[in-house]
């Protein structure tokens, strides 16, 4: 009874109308089906580019001499990774605390929103680029200057975005917590905080992502170690296909943390509600 014939079949009905075997192929394809094929075929055409000579090699090596790179440089790539991302962890730790905290507090009150929020924007629009030769001459070379500049890197999108946040909390809400008789940590607690969760989580995505560019600035500048002083090692070096296996590495790093932000956002989603 439970033969091949009894099998979930599409009806013939349903593949002869227009659309029907288009709509069929859809409903099995999965969206990271077609990602996979997007990747692999860029890389295909990557590796004929390189292959046929329409790019120089010396300048955008081959896929394949990139995979050979890697396993050349995994030792000495892998640790600074480590060294980096540690300094990306403490740097981004400080910043999510400055930013969320500063941001709840200065978007809570008014009078201090209005006189700050000229000053804030202009120096989130600084380039922080220019603060990094003072950072240098004030902590020297090492790991200080990297989870400085990284801080600094992080703290302003994250702060900007949760000052939003709070500043578009619905006052209704605010108001009906204060009839119902609720003290100010409850305000935040129970209103504030679950209304902002959207613009902390979109200013830690996007904090990490600044807070890791501005640990690898200092450490291709004014860094000993890391990442990035290997990166611009080889950089200097004119090895082509280890730097991009090392700036493949930070890339995929990096956008592993995002997604893993980007689970966190869906796990906090019930609160929020």
């Amino acid at each position: 009874m439970g033969g091949p014939d009894m099998a979930p079949h599409t009806p013939p009905a349903a593949r002869n109308r227009p659309g029907g075997a288009v709509a069929v192929l859809g409903s099995r394809v999965k969206p990271w089906h077609l990602q996979v094929v997007s990747i692999v075929a860029l890389l295909a055409i990557w590796e004929l580019a390189a292959r046929l000579g329409w790019v120089d090699s010396a300048f955008v090596p081959a896929p394949s001499a990139v995979a050979v790179a890697l396993g050349t440089i995994s030792d000495r790539a892998f640790t600074g990774l480590a060294d980096t991302l540690t300094k990306t962890a403490i740097a981004y730790a400080i910043a999510v605390v400055l930013g969320v905290g500063l941001g709840i507090v200065v978007g809570s009150i008014r009078l201090l929103r209005d006189v700050l929020n000229p000053f804030l924007i202009a120096a989130y629009g600084m380039p922080k680029i220019l603060v990094l030769p003072w950072i240098v001459m004030l902590t020297g070379f090492g790991t200080t200057p990297a989870i400085l500049y990284g801080t600094l890197h992080a703290t302003f999108p994250i702060m900007l975005l949760v000052m939003g946040g709070v500043r578009d909390v619905d006052p209704t809400l605010i108001t009906v917590a204060r009839a119902y008789g609720a003290r100010p940590w409850q305000l935040y607690w129970k209103v504030i905080l679950p209304a902002v969760v959207p613009s902390v989580l979109a200013g830690m995505r996007l904090g990490i992502v600044f807070c890791l560019l501005g640990v690898l600035v200092v450490e291709m500048f004014a860094g000993v170690r890391g990442m990035g002083f290997v990166m611009g090692a080889l950089a200097n070096g004119f090895k082509a296909p280890e730097l991009f296996a090392a700036t493949a590495l930070v890339s995929v790093a990096s956008i592993a943390i995002v997604l893993a932000l980007d689970r966190l956002n869906e796990r906090l989603s019930h609160w929020r509600a």
